[in-house]
């Protein structure tokens, strides 16, 4: 018996581009294991640059660890100067419970920071078992997941813009009679009660 794969749907899919061109982006990086975040840092730096960004464009903020991450990323984007926020820090485990708090809290804090503000942010903090594992990810076997993180947060501004852009053209075709009529419902319900 052969199975055959279906074709795949011809569908319109709204997507990102990896320009950066125009585009304002915040760096916030951790110090703590400076060894391995500012690898990541250089890496985003060069992702940004080669999308497209110009230096001008594009802040660093240091913080004191990945704990502070969430915090300045969420000040940072509540100033609607950036199109996208890049996270870079390194957790490694320790011997402790602590590990794990840290990471669910830099989690927790990074996404509902994205989520609340509108401000897409890239996840670039290394949660690691073992200093091997962070240098594989900031450069060696496994590639740098800095540059990673800023491909992704371009991709995401673009993906902004084009959402929202697709939105302001649905908003033009409404005629703007229909517009009112509805207005005019809702403000005819509110008298009601």
């Amino acid at each position: 018996m052969v199975l055959e794969i279906p074709p795949e749907p011809e569908l319109r899919a709204l997507e990102g581009t990896l320009s950066a061109e125009g585009k304002r982006f915040a760096i916030v990086v951790s110090r703590f294991n400076a060894f391995i975040t500012e690898r990541l840092f250089l890496s985003a730096y060069d992702g940004l640059l080669r999308s497209g960004a110009k230096k001008e464009d594009i802040e660093l903020i240091r913080v004191p660890g990945a704990f502070e991450i969430p915090l300045a990323a969420r000040k940072l984007a509540e100033t609607k100067k950036y199109d996208a926020i890049i996270c870079l820090g390194c957790l490694l485990r320790g011997d402790t419970a602590h590990y794990d708090v840290i990471v669910n809290e830099v989690t927790r804090g990074i996404g509902q920071s994205a989520q609340e503000t509108g401000v897409p942010h890239a996840f670039g903090v290394l949660t690691c078992e073992t200093l091997e594992q962070a240098i594989d990810r900031a450069g060696l076997k496994m590639g740098n997941k800095g540059f990673e993180a800023a491909l992704a947060a371009v991709e995401m501004a673009s993906l902004k813009h084009a959402i929202g852009r697709q939105l302001s053209a649905v908003k033009k075709e409404i005629p703007r009679s229909a517009s009112n009529k509805s207005k005019a419902r809702g403000s005819k319900t509110k008298r009601r009660n």
